[in-house]
């Protein structure tokens, strides 16, 4: 049997269409019935788990949570890393490499810390199936022993949905590995990778260094595999039709589609799946634009500002993203109205990063509250002449160091704001605050704590 064979069995649907809705295909959640009867069950067929690998690889899948990794890469990294192999057996026959006293674990991360972001949520409330067909899915290809589900921060509303959808497959005897939903923490960084695994070992949700990496030795020092439940997602898409389906929509270079959370000044602001290589224009058209609007951030409080409308050309992909100097990260896109002030948003952001860091290095401890003051004063005070050079300085200080990237991302935030504001900045400094600034902010900080 090929890959292709598996991926397609005989008189299963051939997959959503390309322009079709794949992920969240109605407003209301899909029960496991419904689900079965939309996508078709997932094959129960034995299979070596390079063959379903393969198909992942084969589709040009990358990450959705924020890195863009390609996730066929980082599987087949877990499953190479799974020691003294036996055979887990799964519902319907199937069989999967492991380890019965310390089999690696998948990592299902739907903590979605990034503020501005709620595709995860609207995800997992409307299509758990999917994310739990991914972890299965996975589960196999690595040899896994046991999964972790990590959401919620505390939400009573989405863990008993979660719950009750674990539920509904335990009775179904779905799943042979078992899947435990972790609340996970409030803050900025509990969702990094390494934050979440730290957590999972019973210690603070706080990022470490690597190596080794979490392939090598992560959740209880075991092979671990962490994916964004919308990557799961998409995977378990792609067990049922194949690697060559997932490319039917999207682009050569950028493949398939993603959910993309659109906030701020649109009429109609929410999550919603596009096809990549759409443009930034027409995906704010759909969401409502109808005002003038001076930027868009993309990637999030840890991405990058993009002017407009000299962006609105621009392809919604990672990499057409990074070439116009920006990141598509987690998929947020939040628009800046004309009457809003980019510089004052900007600080505001900035002194939330600074906040949120884990204070473990000196780029966060020390330089990320240095860059969010001296911000500040060119946004809300009487900056000094030298006040611009400061910013670029302290920016050039925090990035490429520390355990994690969020000096890096606040530091590439704060210059694409001095570069698209250019404008805003030479009248601030020669006469202190807009009018603007003191306007309510476009992009809501959360309050620490209340997330």
């Amino acid at each position: 049997m090929t890959a292709r064979d598996w991926a397609v069995p005989t008189g299963r649907p051939a997959g959503p269409a390309p322009g079709e809705l794949r992920l969240i295909v109605r407003d209301q959640p899909l029960s496991l019935a419904e689900h079965l009867d939309h996508y078709g069950p997932l094959s129960a067929d034995q299979l070596e788990s390079d063959a379903l690998i393969a198909a992942i690889e084969r589709s040009g899948l990358t990450g959705r949570g924020g890195g863009a990794f390609p996730a066929g890469r980082k599987i087949r990294a877990a499953a190479e890393a799974t020691t003294r192999p036996h055979h887990i057996r799964f519902a319907g026959g199937g069989a999967a490499k492991g380890s019965a006293a310390n089999g690696s674990v998948v990592v299902a991360n739907g903590s979605e810390s990034e503020p501005a972001s709620s595709k995860d949520r609207v995800l997992l409330s409307h299509a758990p199936h999917l994310v739990l067909d991914g972890i299965a899915v996975c589960a196999r290809a690595v040899g896994a022993s046991r999964a972790y589900l990590c959401a919620g921060h505390g939400d009573a509303s989405i863990s008993r949905f979660l719950t009750g959808a674990i539920a509904e497959r335990d009775r179904a005897r779905l799943d042979n590995v078992p899947v435990e939903l972790i609340a996970t923490a409030t803050g900025y960084l509990s969702g990094q990778e390494n934050a979440l695994i730290s957590a999972l070992n019973g210690n603070a949700p706080l990022p470490t260094f690597v190596p080794p990496r979490p392939a090598e030795r992560g959740v209880h020092r075991r092979p671990t595999l962490v994916l964004n439940v919308e990557t799961l997602a998409h995977i378990a898409l792609i067990a049922r039709f194949g690697g060559d389906w997932f490319r039917t929509t999207g682009t050569p270079a950028a493949p398939g589609s993603t959910l993309v959370t659109v906030t701020g000044a649109v009429d109609r602001p929410g999550v919603r799946e596009i096809p990549l290589g759409t443009a930034l224009g027409e995906v704010l058209q759909r969401s409502g634009l109808n005002q003038p609007a001076q930027a868009v951030l993309t990637g999030g409080y840890f991405g990058t500002w993009l002017p407009l409308p000299a962006a609105l050309a621009v392809p919604v992909s990672d990499e057409d993203m990074r070439a116009a100097g920006a990141a598509l990260g987690p998929g947020v896109l939040g628009v800046l109205p004309e009457g809003a002030c980019g510089l004052a948003e900007t600080a505001r952001i900035a002194s939330f990063l600074a906040a949120e860091s884990a204070g473990q290095c000196g780029p966060c401890r020390n330089g990320l509250p240095a860059l969010a003051e001296a911000l500040n004063w060119i946004a809300f005070g009487r900056p000094g002449p030298d006040a611009v050079g400061l910013v670029k300085q302290l920016a050039d200080l925090v990035t490429g160091r520390g355990a994690c990237h969020l000096p890096d991302g606040a530091a590439g935030l704060v210059r694409s704001a001095l570069t698209v504001f250019a404008a805003d900045v030479q009248a601030h400094l020669t006469a202190g605050p807009c009018a603007r600034a003191a306007g309510p902010a476009i992009l809501q900080i959360p309050v620490r704590g209340a997330q």
